[in-house]
């Protein structure tokens, strides 16, 4: 059992390791310009020719930068005819709140109708691609199961597929490329967030997704899109990218990116990940947590929520921002610790129903109340978890870590 105060002082113990770790085996590797990556969308000219004399929607947010300049005005600007804009969570230009309702409009910018994919309307309609030929797709994921462009990637496969229109996807790096676990989705528990049987850390670019759900007949009715893809050059899943943009408004930061598939559990849980406050996704914490050694204090801004868990209220817990460039890096894996031991510093009413759709599965939530270990618990992912990596290598389109 673990309690409390040891919480406290294996974080303070495994700090020191792991600074010290990162500055002895991860060196700052500075890339020369020719190592330099290239997403697809800054490879310009192998698409355009795709794209030209066609009429286009594009699926796209605040990520979809092709340097300084956005997507949607790249192609504008080389005579692209773009038809309309589909937003996905956190909407066109990613200032929403997770789980806001996105509504449709028109971009003050460009004044071309923003179309949302979010809340009621998360697959494009027949009278959506309405005269639209082409379909692209560029959008920064971030490698976690439960992040909800990729399932938006698969609502717009399906509606081209339905339509006959050919899709283009610009990928991308996956920041957390790098690693694959986590339990495989049950497909009992498929959602929105997590549709089909992956783990949590998926270990997949955007594009080499896509060709997993043609090629495991996972989009509906067994269909399969007309699929074309620009790959990203200089990178592969050994390599870590730091994402130029933030990819949503309670993702700020690359620690965050990191910490993001383990703490994103916690949602799921009474323990607040931070929403609210300038650190999300790197801190824990609630009321009265005891021995927790930092405190914060949920407030109502702008992208973060508009009544975060605990507003106004203050929460103990743990600092963890030190861990996403060194525990998640040396390790590659999720870190359970932190979940078995804050149900274990309070157990009372910890779970919601959320918890078992961000796991896929009841299992892991019954094998923490049940006590177990964190190396019993995933031994028990093991046999899923090999399946999919055999399958996940039949669709890298990058060499493997």
């Amino acid at each position: 059992m673990i309690s409390r105060s040891h919480l406290t002082v294996y974080n303070l113990q495994l700090r020191v390791l792991l600074i010290l770790c990162n500055i002895a085996f991860f060196p700052v590797k500075v890339f020369s310009q020719e190592e330099k990556i290239i997403t697809g969308a800054e490879r310009v000219n192998e698409y355009l020719p795709l794209l030209r004399n066609k009429n286009i929607a594009v699926v796209a947010n605040q990520t979809s930068m092709v340097g300084n300049t956005h997507l949607v005005d790249t192609l504008l600007r080389t005579g692209i005819k773009i038809k309309c804009v589909f937003a996905p969570e956190h909407g066109f230009r990613g200032e929403a709140e997770a789980g806001a309702t996105i509504k449709n409009g028109v971009d003050a910018k460009t004044k071309l109708p923003i179309i949302s994919l979010y809340g009621k309307h998360k697959k494009p309609t027949d009278e959506d691609l309405k005269d639209v030929d082409f379909v692209v797709f560029d959008i920064q994921d971030v490698g976690a199961r439960f992040y909800t462009y990729i399932s938006t990637l698969q609502y717009v496969m399906e509606a081209c597929t339905q339509k006959k229109i050919a899709l283009l996807i610009l990928d991308r790096p996956n920041p957390n490329g790098f690693y694959v676990d986590g339990p495989v989705l049950d497909k009992k528990f498929a959602s929105f967030v997590g549709m089909n049987p992956i783990p949590v850390v998926h270990g997949l670019t955007v594009a080499e997704y896509a060709l997993m759900l043609n090629g495991e007949h996972w989009l509906a009715d067994s269909l399969k899109c007309d699929l074309y893809y620009v790959k990203s050059l200089n990178w592969d899943h050994s390599k870590y990218y730091e994402l130029p943009v933030k990819p949503s408004p309670n993702l700020p930061n690359i620690t965050s990116v990191y910490l993001y598939p383990s703490l994103c559990l916690f949602e799921g849980t009474k323990v607040s990940v931070g929403r609210g406050t300038d650190y999300t996704f790197q801190v824990i914490g609630f009321p009265g947590c005891g021995k927790g050694t930092f405190q914060f204090t949920p407030k109502s801004k702008a992208g973060a929520a508009a009544k975060p868990m605990y507003e106004g209220v203050e929460c103990s817990g743990f600092d963890l921002r030190m861990f996403g460039d060194t525990y998640i890096k040396a390790s590659h894996q999720l870190y359970l610790f932190w979940l078995i031991g804050m149900y274990q510093c309070d157990s009372t009413n910890f779970f919601n129903p959320f918890f078992d759709k961000l796991a896929g599965t009841d299992q892991l939530r019954k094998q923490i109340q049940a006590g177990l270990t964190e190396e019993e618990i995933r031994n028990s992912w093991q046999p899923a978890l090999d399946n999919y990596i055999l399958m996940r290598k039949r669709y890298l389109l990058y060499k493997d870590f």
